[in-house]
């Protein structure tokens, strides 16, 4: 399985010379079968519109798989070249909502007065749904899915496994009973630990530091610490710091892969372009 990094912002993006090693966009990881274009894309952010360079010219013909429905994980979708094409075949499948059927809420987030066009008018075939927390099969990979603490909607973390090699994403996740775990910034959610125990890559929330955390845990984030944490409880071999405050610069970026290399765990920082074989 061939992990590409096409947005690693959370929240919004962040242009400008301090932010041009790791990127701008926000939060998209292409998958693909060793040697096949990407076929199963976790999550849409603007970095969405970086997968059409890794298609060659070819249309999409694959799965989008929604973590959350917040902006910064769906906005890439109608600018994305490779989707919105004649020949185009795209599901997007997203956690079920208490509040209406997934094709209303898609919707919901692209239609006027917010856009000028609906999902309706993009080109090829689109389809949506909804899925629940469980095993499925998508694209020749097998996910697991399951429910994950963040603030303001129902959120999944997902394990995607090809046979050979075994990903975690928890591209936002707020951790539990804060003031406990390392450093007080909260236990350790037993989904997230099945999710990641074992993973040859863990692709993980680090939005905050813990030096910020207190001011800014309300967010529904985690830190840089508690990340860390997580990938060594749960036994994981790289853990890839992902989801970036978009005030946060490349240099500070790499002062907090250097402060925590030497670990148990494997730590780097996710960048736009970075692709890593598993």
């Amino acid at each position: 399985m061939r992990v590409t990094f096409c947005g690693v912002r959370g929240s919004t993006c962040a242009p400008g010379i301090d932010f041009v090693r790791y990127g701008g966009h926000t939060s998209c990881v292409a998958l693909a079968h060793d040697g096949e274009p990407p076929t199963l894309v976790l999550d849409a952010g603007t970095g969405l519109r970086n997968l059409t360079r890794y298609l060659d010219g070819r249309p999409f013909r694959g799965t989008i798989l929604l973590g959350h429905l917040h902006w910064d994980h769906t906005h890439g979708i109608p600018f994305f070249a490779a989707g919105n094409d004649a020949a185009s075949e795209v599901a997007v499948v997203m956690p079920g909502q208490p509040d209406g059927d997934a094709e209303q809420i898609f919707e919901r987030a692209f239609s006027p007065p917010h856009f000028p066009v609906t999902p309706s008018q993009l080109q090829g075939r689109w389809t949506v749904r909804a899925h629940e927390p469980g095993r499925s099969e998508l694209e020749g990979f097998s996910v697991l899915a399951a429910e994950i603490p963040h603030k303001g909607g129902r959120t999944f973390g997902y394990r995607v496994s090809d046979g050979r090699g075994t990903l975690a994403y928890l591209s936002d996740h707020s951790p539990i009973a804060l003031g406990e775990g390392p450093d007080g910034l909260g236990a350790y959610h037993e989904g997230a630990l099945a999710l990641a125990g074992g993973a040859d890559l863990l692709v993980h929330d680090a939005q905050h530091t813990a030096a910020e955390f207190a001011a800014k845990g309300f967010l529904g984030h985690s830190a840089v610490e508690y990340a860390v944490g997580l990938a060594e409880a749960a036994g994981v071999r790289t853990l890839a710091l992902y989801h970036h405050d978009p005030l946060r610069t490349d240099d500070e970026i790499d002062a907090l892969v250097v402060a925590h290399a030497g670990g148990t765990v494997e730590v780097i920082g996710a960048a736009e372009g970075l692709a890593i074989d598993l």
